[in-house]
């Protein structure tokens, strides 16, 4: 006789070691698939699949380029912060420094296209001339990828020597790290104030007269800044003028363009000028303490030491002793030549951040924290020198700030 068949309680029982395992592994797979497909979000030192180089040009408009750090009348240090609050320092690398030119010139011209070439080049025509830009950016872009071609140890090995100059001792320090950021900045920016002249330059000689420049720029731009500011006016222009010759050439254009960087003591002037203008309540042409204090203090507090005490800020007894420092001839007054020494504090130039970049640098790449940087080190954490290319899959990761 046939035995019956086991009651569906003990099969179901029989298969169930079976079916939870099988359950384990689906899951387990399923956990596994995850965690290949996910891109950790924390950079690493060495080139890793997800990570990218990616160039990406700063906005090559006069009001929000060349002209964002020539501020003119305004001055104050917040203002500075408010028309320029994501400052876009030069690349660390000349060749990558190269290569964001070319496409920033593209993008540039693009936009001055109409101007450049005349009424009939409308936005149709300017699209076809800039048909080329996604093809050649693609190679530049393949080529920063291309660890044979660009690899970071290699460029960082043949920098190196040329940043550790003062003195010459195998270390990085602070401050050549700053010269160095400060000459890539400064070479960005004569070619962007060349490049924005052909715009004012109709005859190609070279030389810009106001009346050529006010021409355009009303036409373009209208009457003032970004800020609303109409610091585009004559006395800017003449003190640009180095030579007084009536005409800007290439460096006082630049000069013209960034006042900020400028080193034609009328500029300088005129900016301590315009500083004094803004908060000189009595019109006396100088600054009494009250009108420091109200005006200016805040702004310079601690120019001298750089570890002052924030909470001093607003303190009478410190804005007292602050302006003994800055009035030398002790007549009870701050002049326009004795507000020269802190003038980087009210219009912040490539100058401070060059040095902020530099200090950024630093505090990322310093393992054993002696305040410099060997190769070593260098080469270890490419990316806080190559940040400003630097894309992951993960876009938080896009510092924008540091180049």
């Amino acid at each position: 006789m046939t035995p019956p068949p086991p009651p569906p309680a003990t099969t179901a029982a029989r298969k169930s070691p079976f079916s939870a395992l099988l359950l384990y592994v689906t899951f387990a797979l399923i956990i596994l698939l995850l965690l290949t497909s996910y891109s950790p979000r924390v950079p690493h030192s060495g080139r890793s699949l997800h990570r990218r180089l990616k160039l990406h040009p700063r906005n090559p408009s006069l009001s929000g380029g060349s002209a964002g750090t020539a501020t003119g009348g305004n001055g104050a240090q917040q203002q500075q912060q408010q028309q320029n609050p994501h400052h876009h320092a030069a690349p660390f690398d000349p060749e990558i420094a190269e290569l964001e030119r070319r496409l920033e010139d593209k993008e540039w011209e693009r936009e001055h296209y109409r101007i450049l070439h005349g009424e009939g080049g409308g936005e149709g025509e300017a699209d076809e001339h800039m048909k080329e830009w996604e093809e050649f950016l693609r190679e530049d872009e393949d080529f920063i990828n291309d660890d044979e071609r660009f690899n970071l140890g290699d460029r960082i090995r043949a920098l190196f020597p040329k940043i550790d100059l003062a003195p010459h001792d195998g270390f990085v320090s602070l401050d050549e790290l700053t010269r160095w950021n400060l000459e890539q900045s400064r070479a960005d920016q004569l070619h962007r104030s060349a490049r924005e002249m052909e715009l004012y330059d109709k005859n190609g000689d070279g030389l810009v007269s106001y009346g050529d420049f006010r021409a355009q720029h009303d036409e373009s731009r209208g009457e003032v800044n970004s800020l609303g500011f109409p610091w585009w006016k004559e006395e800017h222009f003449n003190a640009s003028d180095a030579d007084g010759d009536g005409f800007l050439n290439k460096t006082e254009f630049n000069g013209f363009l960034n006042p900020s960087d400028s080193e034609n003591p009328k500029i300088i002037n005129l900016l301590c000028k315009q500083e004094i203008r803004q908060r000189d309540r009595d019109g006396d042409g100088k600054l009494n303490f009250e009108e420091y204090f109200h005006g200016l203090h805040d702004h310079i507090h601690g120019y001298d030491d750089e570890s002052t005490d924030i909470s001093h800020i607003g303190n009478i007894t410190v804005a007292k002793e602050r302006f003994s420092k800055l009035d030398k001839d002790s007549d009870g007054f701050i002049s326009e030549h004795e507000l020269e020494p802190v003038l980087d504090k009210l219009h912040l130039s490539e100058r401070y951040y060059a040095r902020q970049q530099a200090t950024h640098a630093i505090s990322e790449v310093d393992k054993d924290h002696d305040g410099r940087l060997t190769l070593d080190e260098m080469i270890e954490n490419p990316y806080a020198f190559y940040g400003s290319v630097f894309l992951s899959d993960d876009e938080d990761y896009f510092h924008d700030e540091f180049r």
